[in-house]
């Protein structure tokens, strides 16, 4: 028999639409963390715990439980949370973005209202949440005592406490897909928010982070806010997720790419310089095409022949500080354009749409790939864009992307923070020698490939077995 799991998130494995004639549809849920545990659905016994995102989302949680398919036909059981529309607008809106995700990648400057009372939105949203989907994660304990929770990422830093207070004997993990900070960063919450978040996470057997540097980090929150550090570095480890590459090479060869691809090649310029990203601050599109100009500005033989490709999918736009900082992107790269473009020539080509398709079109045909978060968790484009590229395209990467430690020394690595360094590392990768380019590329594609997405899943539950041990029938 397969082993039992349960999976708790804020987005589940898919989210459901009305199809026209009533019926409910079906389709994979958004973002890394739903490719990234799909392995576990064919090895595994999974019940996944998840909001409930949509009316149709809604009306399924109303019916209870249900089966779900993966992409590769694995069937899980399917749990969705119907919360109070006003608590989840807290939750989401209010307080997991901005403020834990401004905290944890360093943008708490960027906050419209860094001195508002959040403890509202923490009580009736983010405790409100995250008691409702450790209920349901307990709920589904009580058919399958033996199995490891396994929680994911900022959203649900306290479910794994509320889980353990009803289950003391619960085997349970987390997992945290973005930075963790130093101690300090935490000062602009309330001490108790940030106690609380903490001691959440150390109610878990098993913590996992991407990079050593994040873990590192956590333990020193942990020393510093609770005089619990040994405790935390004992039950932390760093796991960087990984990126299905087969499945991606495959969806390179996909009509729909080949279509997009097709349309690309025909107008690109000679230089083709790209960035694959969200409208997120954190992304620092800003800084890029800023040095992108600055590139243009001290090298006009460039002029007419290199071109940046952005193709931004519109992220979280009910939040100001989202919504603002969209508009901060269009008004950089329009800046840049008004400057240099001629006739024939734009120097900076924004798209603001949600089409993964394209996206992958363009890794193809990248000469450059500019990745310069302002902090991430990891990156999944600086993984992904490589494995597909046909052009020896180097990869410019952010020193404080997590993919950093893995991937760093066979990239340009830069600041994200400086402007002048960031066009100086343009310009050395446009000019890099035809044998080196294809040396870093291949070396990329080489250690993403070396650490999958089943030995990723399977090292998460590896971790957790080791700190706490099935018990013996």
């Amino acid at each position: 028999m397969p082993e039992p799991l349960v999976v708790v998130s804020n987005r589940g494995p898919v989210t459901h639409r009305r199809a026209p004639d009533g019926s409910l549809a079906a389709v994979r849920g958004a973002g890394g963390l739903v490719a990234a545990l799909a392995p576990l659905a064919e090895r595994h016994d999974v019940a996944w715990v998840a909001s409930a995102m949509s009316d149709a989302d809604r009306d399924v949680a109303l019916a209870g439980p249900r089966e779900v398919r993966t992409e590769s036909g694995a069937s899980m059981r399917l749990r969705l949370v119907a919360h109070d529309p006003e608590a989840y607008r807290l939750f989401y809106t209010v307080l997991a973005n901005p403020v834990l995700w401004f905290v944890q990648h360093g943008l708490w400057a960027l906050k419209h209202d860094p001195g508002a009372d959040l403890t509202p939105a923490w009580e009736r949203g983010y405790v409100a949440v995250n008691r409702a989907l450790a209920q349901a994660a307990v709920a589904e304990l009580d058919g399958r005592p033996s199995a490891p929770v396994l929680v994911q990422d900022y959203h649900l830093y306290l479910a794994p406490a509320m889980v353990r207070a009803t289950r003391p004997q619960a085997r349970i993990a987390q997992f945290v897909h973005i930075p963790w900070v130093r101690p300090d960063a935490w000062d602009v919450l309330p001490r108790s928010f940030a106690v609380a978040i903490h001691e959440g996470l150390l109610a878990c057997d098993s913590i996992g982070f991407h990079t050593e540097r994040w873990r590192s980090s956590f333990v020193d929150c942990c020393d510093a806010l609770l005089g619990r550090g040994d405790e935390a570095a004992t039950r932390s480890h760093a796991n960087p997720i990984a990126v299905d590459a087969d499945s991606f090479v495959t969806l390179a060869a996909d009509d729909g790419v080949r279509e997009r691809r097709s349309a690309l090649a025909a107008e690109r310029p000679e230089i083709l310089v790209l960035r694959v990203d969200r409208t997120d601050p954190s992304k620092n599109a800003v800084r890029g095409f800023e040095a992108f100009g600055r590139l243009l500005e001290r090298d006009p033989s460039l002029h007419g022949r290199a071109g940046l490709v952005a193709l931004l999918d519109p992220s979280r736009q009910a939040i100001p500080e989202y919504a603002e900082y969209r508009e901060a992107t269009e008004r950089a790269a329009a800046a840049v354009n008004e400057r240099f473009a001629t006739p024939g020539w734009e120097p900076i080509r924004l798209d603001v749409r949600d089409d993964f398709l394209a996206s992958v079109a363009a890794y193809t045909e990248y000469d450059v790939l500019l990745v310069n978060p302002v902090m991430d968790g990891l990156n999944l484009v600086a993984k992904e864009a490589p494995l597909v590229n046909d052009r020896d395209g180097v990869l410019v990467l952010s020193r404080t992307a997590g993919a950093f430690a893995e991937i760093g020394e066979w990239t340009v690595g830069v600041d994200p923070l400086d402007v002048a360094g960031q066009a100086d590392a343009l310009a050395r990768a446009i000019a890099l020698p035809e044998g080196e380019r294809r040396r870093m590329l291949q070396s990329v594609r080489a250690s993403v490939r070396s650490h999958d997405l089943d030995s990723w899943a399977e090292r998460e539950l590896a971790e957790l077995a080791e700190r706490a041990p099935a018990a013996v029938a």
